[in-house]
């Protein structure tokens, strides 16, 4: 199994294509022939979901080593919940296993994803958006920091693909914005979860992009999804980013469109659950589906020039104070989860959070979608079956 090459006198590819390569056997039977001709020319570790493995086999750490050696190699944390109100023993342990591995493997950049986590379980729950407000905004740039320092390198967030209203939608890329500029941070813009809200939302491709601050884009994520009828709008299909099938068309049109708006992307990366690669065909389609996106980013590359793009580099910041909290926050997350995952129906749940403490404050859910509502109510008592 071959890392890029090595042979190094050809100039850097300027954007690289990416796996999203985890300890999976069915990833890695998916990804072999493409790290065996040494076609993948980087690789994005969700280096969390490893964090209580009693032991990495040793070739797994030798090919994580061979694209860190070459500045190649980049972390997607999973399960931190960034915006969670109350700082837990989970996220300071997470904090410090980032640390540790950091001194292992010499990450270009390490993200996580935008949102709090349903669940009282670490590694059982759903990502899930917050009010944006000036106590989540200090919250999340709090916790940006503490990233940042574990790791001492480029930080990022991923945008959600889950959203409650339109009006959501159009506030998250400022948000984002917000958030990452105190830590010179950058954003991963997953091209699926902008295909989610450009369908759930009817809102169109120009309009959306135009909200985001496409220069803090460092890093692209293309994958699959499913389809979901809704029960609260007869004739309607909510899409859902569960990773777990092919990359659609209208993705990799996204991906045609998108190369040229961000002028400091470096990396794509192609995602894929190993649910979803279980079999020859699956297996067979996610290689095509990496050699479409390096054919779009070849065909870009010829067509553009190529300036150094932003490096993203942590400024210097002061020494970090007490963690941030937010009591109110807190409780209101935990009952939004335990409406959630607990509602036997969606009219319970919709009573119920016209019941709450939620109702007429920052959470809006008085402008929650149905669709959307319902949609929240599926993914949380999913997790919430899954087994840890």
């Amino acid at each position: 199994m071959r890392a890029p090459a090595q042979s190094a006198p050809a100039p850097e590819p300027g954007i690289f294509s990416a796996l999203a390569c985890n300890l999976d056997a069915n990833i890695l039977t998916a990804a072999f022939p493409l790290l065996e001709e040494g076609r993948v020319e980087a690789l994005e570790w969700s280096f969390d979901t490893l964090f209580w493995t009693k032991q990495v086999p040793a070739w797994f750490s030798d090919l994580l080593q061979a694209y860190a050696a070459q500045h190649r190699l980049v972390g997607h944390g999973v399960y931190f919940s960034l915006l969670s109100g109350r700082w837990t023993a989970e996220q300071q342990q997470w904090l410090r296993h980032l640390r540790e591995l950091t001194k292992q493997f010499a990450f270009d950049h390490i993200t996580e994803h935008f949102g709090f986590f349903t669940g009282q379980n670490f590694h059982s729950g759903a990502p899930l958006p917050i009010p944006y407000g000036a106590n989540t905004l200090r919250l999340g740039q709090d916790r940006l920091r503490r990233m940042q320092e574990a790791c001492a390198c480029p930080v990022g967030l991923e945008n959600l693909a889950f959203a409650y209203s339109l009006e959501e939608v159009k506030r998250h890329g400022e948000f984002l914005d917000k958030l990452v500029e105190p830590v010179n941070g950058f954003l991963i813009l997953d091209l699926h979860n902008v295909f989610c809200q450009l369908h759930n939302f009817s809102v169109p491709y120009e309009e959306l992009m135009d909200l985001y601050p496409l220069e803090r884009v460092r890093e692209i994520h293309i994958s699959g999804g499913s389809w979901e009828d809704s029960g609260q709008v007869p004739g309607r299909q909510i899409r859902r980013d569960t990773h777990d099938e092919a990359v659609p068309e209208e993705v990799f049109q996204l991906l045609e469109r998108t190369l040229p708006r961000c002028p400091n992307l470096k990396y794509v990366v192609l995602e894929q659950l190993g649910t979803g690669l279980q079999t020859e065909l699956s297996q067979a389609q996610f290689r095509a589906d990496f050699s479409r996106m390096q054919a779009l980013i070849n065909q870009h590359r010829s067509t553009s020039s190529h300036p150094a793009p932003e490096g993203f580099w942590p400024q210097q910041l002061l020494p970090l104070g007490p963690v941030a909290e937010d009591a109110e926050l807190e409780a209101q997350q935990q009952q939004l989860s335990n409406i959630l995952e607990t509602a036997p129906s969606f009219e319970a749940a919709r009573q119920q959070l016209h019941a709450s403490s939620l109702a007429n404050t920052a959470w809006n859910i008085e402008g929650w979608e149905p669709h959307m509502l319902e949609t929240a109510i599926s993914i949380a008592q999913k997790w919430k079956r899954k087994p840890v």
